[in-house]
């Protein structure tokens, strides 16, 4: 198991570095004027020579991506500014703060709102899928059916201000949405954060209610579950011991990828509710053509795919011994 994870890490490693090279050069070599997009709308001529001194826009394009890949491990001096320690993805012009400062603060509320909704749509949407498919055809069934339809037609943005405008304007059932640091008040962080939650989590449950029935209707279907009733096992343990792991194969591999775009960054959500994350970082990174904030916030988005489905291949490994000899 330990070699397996070893073999997975350096992969990793490899493909975030080949994604830092790829990334870089879309945003440093395809724009006429990098230098002008990393400086942000707003402009002035002398900071936008310092900036084009700081980047390096003279060097070869490979020595330019060889000191933002260094900056990374040591750190990098900038002129006018002073050094970025490391880890060191770049330097806004457009706040004046290194990008990783920036987004430092970030992401604990955009990892806090995909932990809370992984919690939700897992339990909701497994749970949800685990009866639909015990109940085959019964009205339990096609009504869990039509709920994970009309789940994933949904649009967070639209049931967001529908959900603020009921449960906290009107009912006051739920406080205004907002981040509070976990170890400054568990219970301001769970409540300010609860109405998104359930909010992000709507359409993450219709589709795990949706997979989560198919691959238990098909596991229920297979010899060895119709071997194992035939040798007397209760139907309890046939469907935990061994409907219930064939089936966990395909849910924890999509996990793995809802994870990692969740804390990538969950773009809509955080706008819609005004919370301050990398997903609502990335918007306002666009809108002042913030051009380092964009590629660290594209690097750190990487990261946490990547990373995710190693965890998804470890718990894949616990579930079938067979992949880790792939």
């Amino acid at each position: 198991m330990f070699r397996f994870l070893i073999r997975r890490v350096l992969g990793a490693l490899v493909i975030l570095l080949i994604i830092s090279a790829v990334t870089f050069f879309l945003f440093y070599a395809i724009p006429r004027d990098p230098a002008r997009m990393a400086c942000g709308k707003v402009c002035p001529d002398d900071l936008l020579a310092q900036v084009r001194a700081n980047l390096g826009i003279a060097d070869p394009m490979p020595v330019q991506y060889w000191h933002w890949l260094e900056g990374i491990f040591v750190g990098r001096d900038y002129t006018g500014v002073g050094h970025c320690n490391a880890p060191c993805l770049g330097y806004s012009f457009a706040n004046n703060q290194p990008v990783f400062e920036t987004l430092k603060g970030d992401i604990p509320t955009t990892i806090s709102l995909a932990i809370g909704a992984a919690f939700f749509f897992l339990i909701i949407g497994i749970g949800t899928g685990m009866v639909a498919a015990v109940k085959q055809g019964t009205f339990l069934d096609k009504a869990a059916s039509s709920f994970s339809l009309i789940g994933s037609s949904m649009q967070i943005y639209f049931v967001g201000y529908i959900a603020m405008f009921l449960l906290v304007s009107q009912l006051h059932l739920l406080d205004q949405p907002s981040y509070t640091p976990f170890t400054d008040s568990p219970v301001a962080w769970a409540s300010g954060l609860l109405l998104p939650w359930l909010v992000l989590s709507i359409i993450f449950t219709a589709n795990y209610t949706r997979m989560t029935r198919s691959q238990l209707v098909e596991q229920l279907s297979e010899d060895y579950v119709r071997t194992a009733r035939a040798k007397g096992l209760s139907r309890r343990s046939v469907f935990f011991r061994f409907a219930w792991r064939g089936a966990m194969g395909p849910i924890v591999t999509i996990f793995g990828i809802d994870m990692g775009t969740l804390i990538g960054g969950a773009i809509i959500t955080e706008s819609t509710f005004s919370i301050q994350g990398l997903g609502l970082r990335a918007v306002r990174a666009v809108t002042d053509s913030d051009l380092p904030m964009l590629l660290g916030l594209t690097m750190i988005a990487a990261a946490g795919i990547v990373f995710a489905n190693i965890i998804v291949d470890a718990v894949y490994a616990l579930i079938d011994p067979r992949i880790r000899l792939a």
